[in-house]
């Protein structure tokens, strides 16, 4: 972060911590924003693509997308500090389309009470602590195992968005075709890690921008393949619809009703559960690997991070999107130096302006921000060579978190095998093997609770 000051804080300052900061290169914490802008602005156009299954109009999606992550990323920017963007998080908003309106068949105007009263949950949970004493209370190798976990995750993201990984019915994963779109990424790669060899400042954002107009070249000469590799060209430059058909529909009443509130209440508790490990996960990681924990393995205003978090999954079911979450593409703008709230708040600001730009946005193809992904996934699994993993005990639940991220393809799920795994070896080795008290492996009663939580999770979720 930028310089704090030794003065005693002033109410202002207590207010707004951005205020606390001094010597900060703006310079290099608004490029930190557009790097981090540009790796997830993805979500302008896969969002509404999404949610839109449900009958919601895509058009008012984008601008409702829009507008619940500028408002997040603005507060994240004022009141924790952080240079951590949020928005719709994915794959909550696929459960959102796909398993609760089609495939429970209940109606969207529900599906957004239900985010409604996760966000409310969430924010009693943080301005009691209770979110803040989790991240607090996990094991020091076990946040630097959550960051590995989280590079091999996102450097996977890359892999597969660019196409060099793909599915396959025998092996699960295969390499796939040298395709146009990979080309693109691998040519972006190596343009972030030359340049980054170079010392050249922006080597990610010149990566994506370089990639992208190689990308809308190839659509230029060749739209019918581009557009099979999933590259298009900006079909317009200015485009702005309003949000009214979607914003304010809380429907309480008939998520209340007798005959739904039992449905009503396991879909609020599997938002609720996957969004609160996903950030979790999320700000442990990016921060550890930020060197932005303090002298005790802390994340710094971590419960006015997680409040804002909370208040932007409130704010975004009114608006008419689903559960806001923090983003670990946040991981590319902390590489790029990003270490203040000036960085959240330019990716806020973005996200005003691209509401207006959409065409433009939205037409940045996956094959240019892979390179971004994959390489902010090798940086982050440098954390890894700091986890003591000549002790088993610490070791193994370690490297279970790492691998199970990008093997599930969550963060949440990760971190959930891994502090099962902790708990329960060391609870057996304290309670068995462990003579002399000073052998013992000291687990935080939080570590307890969440173990049975997590069983829980796994036997009734």
């Amino acid at each position: 972060m930028g310089e704090l000051s030794t003065k005693k804080l002033s109410t202002k300052e207590k207010l707004l911590p951005i205020l606390t900061n001094k010597n900060v290169d703006i310079k290099k914490e608004m490029l930190a924003g557009l790097t981090t802008f540009l790796t997830m602005a993805y979500i302008i156009a896969v969002n509404p693509n999404i949610l839109s299954a449900t009958g919601m109009p895509a058009g008012a999606l984008v601008t409702a997308t829009c507008l619940a992550a500028a408002i997040a990323c603005i507060m994240m920017g004022l009141f924790a500090n952080l240079p951590f963007a949020l928005a719709s998080g994915m794959g909550l908003n696929a459960y959102f389309a796909y398993s609760v309106v089609l495939g429970m068949g209940i109606s969207w105007e529900v599906a957004l009470t239900a985010v409604f009263i996760e966000g409310i949950i969430f924010i009693l949970l943080s301005l009691f602590k209770v979110r803040e004493a989790v991240v607090n209370a996990i094991p020091k190798n076990m946040k630097l195992a959550v960051t590995g976990g989280i590079g091999l995750f996102i450097a996977f993201i890359g892999l597969v968005n660019s196409g060099l990984v793909v599915a396959d019915e025998a092996t699960m994963v295969a390499l796939g075709e040298f395709t146009p779109a990979v080309i693109i990424t691998i040519i972006g790669l190596v343009i972030i890690t030359v340049l980054n060899k170079k010392g050249v400042r922006g080597a990610i954002l010149w990566g994506i921008l370089v990639s992208s107009l190689i990308g809308w070249g190839y659509a230029l000469i060749n739209t019918e393949a581009a557009a099979a590799l999933g590259i298009y060209l900006p079909s317009g430059i200015f485009k702005f619809e309003g949000i009214g058909e979607i914003a304010g529909k809380i429907d309480l009443a008939h998520a209340f009703h007798p005959d739904n509130i039992k449905m009503f209440i396991t879909v609020v508790f599997t938002f609720l559960f996957v969004d609160f490990f996903d950030t979790v996960g999320t700000l442990v990681g990016v921060c550890s690997k930020a060197k932005m924990l303090d002298k005790d393995g802390n994340v710094p205003n971590a419960g006015r991070a997680l409040l804002v978090d909370a208040i932007g999954t409130t704010a975004g079911a009114c608006l008419g999107v689903s559960t806001v979450t923090t983003y670990v593409e946040s991981a590319t703008g902390v590489a790029e130096g990003g270490r203040t709230g000036y960085t959240s708040i330019t990716v806020g600001v973005l996200f005003l302006i691209a509401m207006f730009f959409s065409p433009i946005i939205v037409a940045i193809p996956a094959c240019a921000t892979a390179p971004a992904l994959i390489y902010v996934g090798y940086l982050m699994l440098e954390a890894v060579k700091e986890i003591e993993f000549e002790n088993i005990t610490e070791g193994l639940p370690a490297f279970l978190t790492i691998a199970a991220m990008p093997l599930t393809y969550s963060i949440g799920d990760g971190l959930t095998l891994g502090i099962i795994s902790y708990v329960v070896i060391n609870l057996i080795y304290n309670l068995i093997f462990a003579k002399k008290k000073e052998d013992k492996t000291k687990v935080s009663w939080v570590m307890y609770l969440l173990l049975v939580v997590f069983v829980l999770k796994i036997a009734f979720l």
